[in-house]
Order: C-alpha cells, then structure tokens, then sequence
C-alpha cells in the first residue's frame, strides 16, 4: 500500500500552499497531493475574468511550472478523489479503491458548485466556473457561435463572468433571486453602483427573480424559464449560486461540521493528525466577532495553509490573518478588506460617480471592513484600521483629502 508522511487531499490553492510551506519551513518528510483535476495546482480567480477572456493563457495562472512540484518531492495524483478516511488505520480510500497510508491529513478539497435543482440543469450549454475544464467548455461553445447567455447569480461570480462575456460581445442577462446583487458580502451601496454599472455596459440586471427550469431542445439549453413565465432564450448559461463543502468523508469519519469542517485555531480538526483549510473549513474568526464562518477566498486558503503547515512543523501559530478579497469587472477593480457582516453603519468616502470610491463599514463606531473601488491606497491604508480596530471620526473617514494612516 503506498504511504506519506503527509497526503494533502485538494490541489487548488489551499492544498498547494500547504506543500510549498511545509518545504519552507523544513519539512523533509514525504508528501503527496491528490486531486479531482486533471491539470498541476493553478490559479482559480482568473477562470472567470483573464482566462474566459483570452487574456492569459493557462500557462500564466499556474501556481507554480509542472515540473517544481517533481523537484520539491512532492508527488502528484490527478483525476483522483478521496471517498473514504479511516482515522484510526491512517488510511484513505482512493476513487480507483485503492488505499494509501498518511502519518498526518490535510484536507484542502474546497467544495463543488452548488447545482440548480430544477429541472434542465444538466443540459449542454449549462455551465459552473470551477476548474479550467469548465471554462475550457465554455470557450469552446463561445468560438462555436453561443452569443446569447444567462448568468444566474449575482455574486462575485456570475458578475465577473457578466463583465466578459459583454466583453466578448454575447448578449447577457443576470438573474439573481435576492433583490441586490452582492447582497450576501456587500452593502447596498457597493450592490446598486454595480448594477448601475453593468445595466450601463448593455447587461440586463434581473432582481427578485426566480428560476423555474431551464428549457432545451434535445439535450442542449435554449432558454431559462423564471418564476413569472417569461423565457429568456439563452445559447450558453453560466450557474454561480455558491459551492457545497467538500466534507463527506470527513464527517462521515466523526469530524465536527456542520457547514463544512470545524477546526481550531491551528486548524486542526476534531480528528487526530487531520488538518483542514481554505474554502471547507468552518473557523471562528477574530474579524467576525469570533462567529464561526467559512471564507471563500485564496487569501484565506493561503494563509490557513500556512497556519497547517507550521503546526505540523513544530511553529504553531494561531490563525489571525484579516480577510482580504478583490474581483475585476470592466475596468473596476474592487478590494475588500475585512468583513463587512452585521455592521450598522457605512461611511462613503469620494464620489462612485467618478468610479473611485470606498465604504467603510462601521460596528458600534469601529471600523470593520472597507470596500474600494479603483481606490488602492484606502485599501492598503484601511487595512491598518481594521486590524486596530480603529474608531475614526466620521467627517475625517469621508473626507478623501485625508489619508486613512492618518486615522489608525
């Protein structure tokens, strides 16, 4: 039976980041990686914005060249999935049921698309925005002469991939059930700029809108029903309503979760030797008051890599990294920083007509998030604010003549 010292389950950015900081920090045990993929770890934010759009090629958004991981001993077995994880013989069970031994687990599988559950869900021309494969499918449909297409869901998502398939010249409607887009991670504020700015760019913003079913000829999409009736026809649609935690066979194991898998503040889980990061791992966070959240982010998945690894490593450092996200979208770029969840006030500082802006989100006076668009200097500046958990005065933080250092 083949063993590692440490088997790695997940080769997107959580898992890879785990391997390269166990090298980092001296680990010259075995390692190996499996993965769903078939491709070596690569960027996943670029899928739906540079690598959609022609922009960059694949090459560009590895995470690291094919052969680094060979040269750093670190194997890698692609197209595979883990089905089952025995704590007590430190065994997983393999797709192809074959089972390899680890003296230490860390679990990095993130999770799948969530999938529409009406019917013509899984007709051609229905599409996720996980893995280069899914985009790969989408290109292809896009050269083939797909230009009428439907986004359902207003997320980070379904609004990057909105802004480029208009940039490929497709006619788009985004349909999104809640009655703002970016309703879950976002302010109004920031929700109704970006409608504003997609409706402008020739999207048509569908609000408080259902989906019935999606509609077909044979087994290819022709158009999605909405709860109203109406049928927008539609070439190509994109799916982006969230991922479920790719957790089962942990939990299946007795690891504690209930959305996705707990882990400590090491992350750890409530299974010896068995370690789990990034987008499945439900944390309590000190920027969220504590509450236990997943975050969904490569920053996060990163850093709860790092924090794996130097536990393993005999380093133990507590996880404490200030959430961090940004997405692109014609020609704004957003940068979030810190999480903007249960706060009771919002500060705008500069003007979005001008399309270079922040909101600063406030919980009982303390700043506790900002959101910045084409403003990269409140980003790198707020950041200080959130970690102080700064209480500014409200004329000096809209006042975007004064730098926010000058506020921590």
């Amino acid at each position: 039976m083949e063993r590692a010292d440490i088997v790695i389950v997940g080769t997107g950015h959580g898992g890879a980041q785990a391997a390269i900081a166990l090298r980092q920090n001296g680990f010259a045990g075995s390692i190996a990686m499996i993965g769903r993929d078939s491709e070596p770890p690569y960027e996943r934010p670029p899928l739906s914005k540079e690598y959609l759009a022609g922009e960059k090629p694949f090459e560009r958004i590895c995470i690291r060249p094919p052969q680094f991981w060979a040269d750093k001993g670190i194997a890698l077995r692609l197209r595979t999935s883990v089905v089952e994880v025995d704590p007590a013989a430190r065994e997983i069970v393999l797709s192809d049921e074959s089972r390899m031994g680890y003296g230490q687990l860390i679990w990095a599988a993130g999770g799948e698309p969530r999938r529409l559950s009406c019917s013509g869900a899984d007709l051609a021309g229905v599409h996720s925005v996980r893995t280069r494969a899914d985009v790969d499918r989408m290109i292809a449909e896009l050269q083939a002469g797909a230009r009428r297409a439907v986004v359902i869901g207003g997320g980070y998502i379904g609004l990057e991939a909105a802004a480029v398939l208009r940039k490929l010249g497709c006619e788009v409607t985004l349909v999104e059930a809640l009655p703002r887009v970016l309703a879950r991670v976002a302010g109004e504020e920031l929700s109704r700029f970006y409608e504003e700015q997609h409706r402008a760019q020739g999207v048509d913003v569908r609000l408080e809108a259902t989906v019935e079913c999606i509609e077909g000829d044979g087994d290819r999409v022709t158009g999605v029903a909405l709860g109203n009736g109406e049928v927008i026809p539609a070439d190509l649609v994109v799916v982006g309503i969230g991922i479920v935690p790719s957790v089962g066979p942990l939990i299946a194991a007795g690891a504690a979760g209930a959305n996705g898998v707990d882990v400590d503040e090491f992350c750890r889980t409530s299974l010896d030797d068995i370690y789990a990061i990034g987008d499945c791992a439900a944390h309590a966070n000190p920027y969220a008051d504590g509450a236990v959240i997943r975050l969904e982010s490569v920053q996060n998945a990163n850093d709860m890599a790092t924090t794996a690894a130097k536990a393993i490593c005999g380093d133990p450092q507590p996880f404490n990294a200030v959430p961090w996200f940004w997405s692109n979208q014609y020609d704004l770029r957003l940068q979030t920083v810190g999480l903007s969840m249960d706060h009771d006030e919002t500060v705008l500082r500069g003007d979005p007509a001008t399309r270079k802006f922040s909101i600063v989100y406030l919980k009982e006076g303390r700043v506790t998030a900002l959101d910045c668009v084409n403003a990269t200097r409140d980003y790198a500046q707020g950041r200080k604010l959130v970690e102080a958990g700064a209480k500014p005065e409200r004329e000096a933080l809209a006042d975007p003549e004064i730098s926010l250092k000058a506020l921590v």
